[in-house]
């Protein structure tokens, strides 16, 4: 498979008053094109940050990402936001859907900004909503609002889909359909899909596993059977 992302001994210190924080210290990390990847941590373990830079939302101190052949780290503002718009797919715990717009609504407001998007129609049918298409999100299950977000990150036909705890807010019946959310994006449409998560149990869906302890990769874990989400062992 073909490298997406490459990180070369990347770094982010922040600081905090008179304190710095090191995030991030000295990763090395490549993941593959039609990927299903899970970034394994405990709360402060550094992969929100680490998916941020990979996500263009933020920079390293130190170091060097690649997306492709494109040089994050050094990226000018503009190309970070092309990147972001046109190559990624960000998927949040919290759903930040436009209250007064339906299901549909909220996901033609991403359609019209991209340059080659799916319908919308289709990116909900893939999660599963289709007969919810025109519900507003008050209407919407806390599950079913987590997968218009999904439907609103797939439909701009992104390389990439980045998820920060997608299942974080959910339990655990509602996260399990949201998984299998994911995992149909993934197998029928090819993105390359990262998680990040403190819940050991989605590991398990995962070809990949990256497990992150104290801003540093402590070890790295191929999946040879994957269990569906539904296989979970929560």
């Amino acid at each position: 498979m073909s490298i997406i992302f490459k990180a070369k001994n990347i770094s982010r210190t922040y600081q905090m008053g008179e304190v710095e924080v090191h995030a991030l210290r000295g990763i090395d990390l490549e993941l593959y094109e039609k990927e299903f990847s899970v970034i394994l941590g405990m709360s402060g373990s550094g992969k929100s940050t680490l998916l941020n830079i990979l996500g263009g939302l933020d920079l390293p101190s130190s170091g060097q990402v690649f997306y492709k052949n494109l040089e994050l780290s050094h990226a000018t503002e503009k190309q970070l936001t092309d990147y972001r718009r046109h190559h990624v797919g960000f998927v949040f715990q919290f759903y930040n859907l436009i209250p007064s717009l339906t299901a549909l609504e909220n996901i033609s407001v991403v359609t019209e900004i991209v340059k080659n998007p799916m319908r919308a129609e289709e990116a909900l049918e893939l999660v599963g909503l289709s007969k919810r298409m025109n519900h507003f999100p008050a209407q919407l299950s806390g599950g079913e609002q987590q997968r218009v977000a999904i439907a609103r990150a797939i439909a701009k036909n992104p390389a990439v889909l980045l998820c920060d705890e997608p299942t974080g807010a959910l339990d655990i019946e509602t996260g399990i359909s949201v998984l299998q959310s994911l995992a149909n994006v993934n197998r029928e449409l090819g993105t390359s899909t990262t998680i990040i998560t403190h819940n050991k149990v989605i590991s398990s869906m995962a070809n990949r596993v990256i497990v992150l302890n104290d801003g540093k990769i402590s070890s790295i874990e191929e999946n040879e059977v994957l269990k569906t989400p539904g296989e979970l062992d929560w």
